[in-house]
């Protein structure tokens, strides 16, 4: 997914990094690992309560309980490494401009700024004009 960096040993600033190394793809869980829990999770979410209901012995809804609690710690973090992987591809994709915008956007402007990318906008706002009204009017 993400594009590999020059030199291994030296993150750019395109690299996510992940315990001290940039992120791999590859490692770590997937999302047959992540709707696998959210189904397990699903189950005991449901069967909890009920076991209550039923009252089976408290020694196996207090398990269920805490089955429950852990599951929702591990589901919680693999959530966030997939987050991080998307937050990774895409970084490695750079900077996307939005469909409908005609105006530069606030990256583009921290660009210019810095001199690090020209903007690929083809209309940019005269130098007397703030860069929101190029074209010259309130708009919805």
């Amino acid at each position: 997914m993400t594009s590999p960096s020059p030199d291994p040993g030296s993150p750019t600033a395109r690299d996510v990094q992940y315990k001290g190394a940039p992120l791999d793809s590859e490692r770590g869980p997937g999302l047959g690992c992540f709707w696998s829990q959210v189904v397990v999770l699903l189950v005991l979410l449901v069967l909890t309560p009920l076991s209550v209901a039923w009252q089976w012995p408290t020694w196996l809804s207090a398990a269920l309980l805490i089955l429950v609690l852990l599951l929702l710690l591990v589901a919680g973090q693999t959530v966030i490494f997939l987050l991080r992987l998307v937050a990774a591809d895409r970084r490695a994709a750079g900077r996307r401009r939005p469909l409908a915008s005609s105006t530069p956007t606030v990256g583009e402007l921290e660009d210019q700024a810095s001199g690090t990318a020209p903007s690929e906008d083809p209309s940019p706002a005269s130098p007397g004009e703030p860069p929101g009204d190029a074209g010259g009017g309130v708009r919805e």
